[in-house]
């Protein structure tokens, strides 16, 4: 049964139509006042100092399913970004992100603007896997916070949905998140309401054709302009990065996300080196540690997944998804 539950943390299917209006709201109608708390909203929310004032791109990290930021990229991204003196800010999410991604959401709407607030220049969101949908979630239905985001970067970001997980929970009887994140969840369809990008940020999503939960290949990309939809493989074809190593080890993940965030515009695999193709791990993973360091990672989202409450149903969209509320 976890094997299971983890086949379902943010695999990707057939895209829903992103050119759909249905029954959602106007894309610049301004977003709701948040629901959860201030005090904990604040709390979520974790700066490095120099992210204080600092004129380049802040990088918010948004975690994928069952892990806080610290299991998914302390041991890797921070590592990196704070041996080159890179601001960055990560944003935890409640119960893990096991449960509603509306209200996910609403920590990543707090942690933009916070972001923001603190720096003098504009912010670049970096989600893996889950963290990939519902920062966009927040961007579609709170629309202050585009004018704060320069960069949108997908690691196997969940954009459409998951034929896995409308295989396994048929009836319902799954996760909050599972059901959200199924191809046919009324969650995705919203997310993805009227357009999937907006003007003034540049959005890169990568990709791997060794995605062992983003199937088949290539569903996680993006229709829309400013956007770079790329394939490791189509930049290094022997590239065996995984759904969990694209956004936590992988060398040309990382370098592919660094040059989205320093240049401006999406991602350029043509900007960097041919000698990528012969990196394993990205900087900041320790080479003698990282198998151990993925193990717990995996363990603590299968173990979190597995503890996660049953819903009967897929949550209900809050009002403010919709058109008339």
């Amino acid at each position: 049964m976890k094997l299971l539950l983890v086949l379902a943390l943010l695999c990707v299917s057939a895209p829903v139509a992103s050119a759909s209006t249905g029954p959602y709201a106007p894309v610049n109608r301004p977003g709701p006042r948040l629901s959860v708390p201030i005090a904990d909203l604040q709390a979520a929310v974790k700066c490095t100092p120099s992210a204080h004032g600092s004129h380049r791109e802040v990088a918010l990290f948004v975690p994928g399913t069952g892990v806080a930021p610290a299991e998914s990229f302390s041991w890797n991204w921070f590592r990196a970004l704070d041996r080159i003196g890179h601001p960055y800010c990560s944003v935890a999410l409640p119960g893990k992100s096991v449960g509603d991604v509306q209200v996910s959401a609403e920590y990543v709407v707090h942690a933009i603007r916070h972001a923001r607030a603190i720096s003098r220049g504009k912010i670049a969101v970096i989600g893996h896997s889950q963290g990939g949908v519902s920062s966009r979630f927040a961007l579609r239905f709170w629309p202050d916070t585009r004018a704060m985001v320069a960069d949108h970067i997908g690691l196997a970001a969940v954009n459409h949905g998951s034929d896995q997980n409308d295989a396994l929970y048929p009836h319902g009887n799954g996760p909050a998140f599972a059901l959200q994140l199924k191809r046919t969840a009324k969650f995705v369809e919203a997310a993805n309401s009227r357009r999937e990008t907006f003007p003034g940020i540049s959005y890169t999503s990568l990709s791997t054709v060794h995605d062992q939960f983003v199937t088949p290949a290539g569903t996680t990309d993006l229709r829309g302009p400013g956007v770079a939809n790329i394939s490791l493989q189509d930049v290094c074809p022997g590239n065996t990065s995984d759904h969990i190593t694209i956004g936590t080890s992988d060398a040309l993940a990382h370098s592919l996300t660094m040059n989205a965030i320093t240049r401006r515009g999406p991602a350029d695999p043509a900007d960097l080196p041919a000698s990528i193709c012969a990196q394993d791990t990205m900087p900041g993973a320790d080479p003698d540690t990282v198998t151990a360091d993925l193990a717990a990672f995996l363990k603590s989202a299968t173990d979190t997944i597995a503890a996660a409450p049953v819903s009967a149903a897929e949550p209900a969209l809050k009002p403010y998804v919709f058109a008339r509320r």
